[in-house]
């Protein structure tokens, strides 16, 4: 059984328009998985309300974001495929 309906996987930063795109897109029982650039949404305040937020942890700790990462879990590259499989599809901002 699938834990999100959606897995966004979000590489832009906040100014990006496709992270723009993905926030709008998100839904309720969808998860956001940040990486790369899309961890400085962390400090950007542009968090959603709903679903379950995961950084990548190596990415927040390369930008220096450190302890403000909010209601966000911090994760690996070995969660990926865990994450993936738990999500009926997964979309790549």
């Amino acid at each position: 059984m699938s834990s999100f309906n959606t897995l966004h996987i979000l590489n832009k930063s906040p100014q990006h328009p496709r992270a723009a795109q993905c926030l709008a897109l998100l839904s309720e029982g969808d998860a956001l998985w940040l990486t790369e650039n899309g961890v400085l949404l962390l400090v950007a305040g542009s968090l959603p309300a709903m679903g379950k937020v995961f950084a990548l942890s190596p990415d927040v700790s390369a930008r220096g974001i450190g302890n403000t990462i909010g209601d966000a879990t911090l994760v690996e590259f070995g969660d990926m495929v865990a994450l993936s499989l738990q999500a009926q599809r997964v979309i790549s901002w």
